[in-house]
């Protein structure tokens, strides 16, 4: 399991409540969160899933991943 954090334009508890849905359903995510507050709207996700699954279900929701935080 690995713990991945993206720069994203997933900016209000509106956006969060649109992503919801995409990440509950993935069973290979066991935890994630968006940090709505920073400037760079932070989204974290604990998962065994691949760093482009990841990307491909936040583009799949609406939203745009900027850059990867290592």
């Amino acid at each position: 399991m690995a713990t991945f954090q993206f720069k994203t334009n997933i900016k209000c508890g509106s956006c969060v409540a649109t992503v919801t849905p995409f990440f509950e359903a993935e069973k290979r995510i066991s935890a994630w969160s968006v940090d709505t507050e920073k400037v760079d709207k932070i989204l974290s996700v604990e998962t065994d899933m691949e760093e482009t699954d990841i990307i491909d279900l936040v583009e799949k929701a609406g939203y745009k991943v900027k850059e990867r935080i290592i």
